[in-house]
């Protein structure tokens, strides 16, 4: 079966170092498999996106020397794919006017649920289950200013685009239970997940847009990404030797070795 993996940044602010890691991640799984690699970006939340973000984005991954498959992907454009889940899905949902703090509010849609296991097997972070009406609760599929929520969007785009392979921050893991509960409802495949690790500021926060993270420098790229590798466990090179940022991936690319993530895993770089 052929590999598909994707990136999937939000326009809300410049790539940051931490999503360099997570691409660098993804794109190496997709391209050792000899599959294809998608980028997505995820502008749904229209009041939290930065003005030019996207194309920002979408240069930098380019000035970095990744390579994507097909056209990209606007989540933007897919409203029409959201409301045809959401209707499949209405014998599971229901309008909620209450907020968390029991303030009347607008009605959102939320889905209900289950009170039975939901897990997977992560290729780095292991076995992961919850259950999801104890340890989430009904949770939004359409908030209550109109916007489709991420949990949603992300399972009908995957299964859209045949992602088979999903390689993202661990600060994802914890929705993953939720998604695979959307697909199974929808009768969706389920991808293979891995949660690469999180870069932290030096603060212990995870490096984000929120935190202000500073954008990519795009003037050392060979360096940024040998750094990117070094992060992710992989032993490579200094810098000086690869005569390319082409000749840097080649070598990534090769020697990727996922299994070095997993939590125990030490290497010196």
């Amino acid at each position: 079966m052929l590999t598909i993996g994707r990136f999937a940044p939000s326009p809300t602010g410049p790539l940051h170092f931490g999503s360099l890691v997570a691409a660098t991640a993804s794109y190496l799984a997709a391209r050792q498999a000899q599959g294809r690699w998608l980028l997505r970006i995820e502008d749904l939340d229209k009041p939290r996106e930065q003005a030019g973000a996207a194309n920002a984005i979408i240069q930098t991954l380019a000035d970095y020397g990744f390579e994507w498959d097909g056209d990209i992907l606007y989540q933007s454009q897919r409203q029409d794919a959201y409301h045809a889940a959401l209707t499949a899905l209405h014998e599971h949902t229901y309008a909620c006017t209450r907020s968390r703090k029991g303030l009347p509010t607008l009605p959102s849609i939320r889905v209900r649920a289950p009170d039975h296991p939901i897990g997977f097997i992560d290729s780095i972070q292991g076995n992961y289950c919850q259950v999801l009406s104890r340890d989430v609760g009904d949770f939004v599929l359409l908030r209550a200013d109109g916007l489709f929520a991420y949990q949603l969007a992300v399972v009908v785009d995957d299964a859209f685009q045949g992602v088979n392979q999903v390689v993202r921050g661990a600060d994802l893991l914890d929705n993953t239970p939720r998604q695979i509960w959307l697909q199974q409802l929808l009768g969706l495949p389920q991808p293979d997940y891995a949660h690469v690790p999180l870069v932290l500021n030096e603060f212990g926060q995870k490096l984000s847009k929120q935190n202000l993270a500073p954008a990519l420098n795009t003037s050392e790229r060979l360096q940024t990404l040998v750094t990117a590798l070094r992060f992710l466990k992989q032993p490579c090179p200094d810098a000086c030797e690869f005569s390319s940022l082409s000749a840097c991936w080649d070598w990534a690319i090769a020697h990727w070795d996922m299994p070095q993530l997993k939590p125990g895993n030490t290497h010196a770089g």
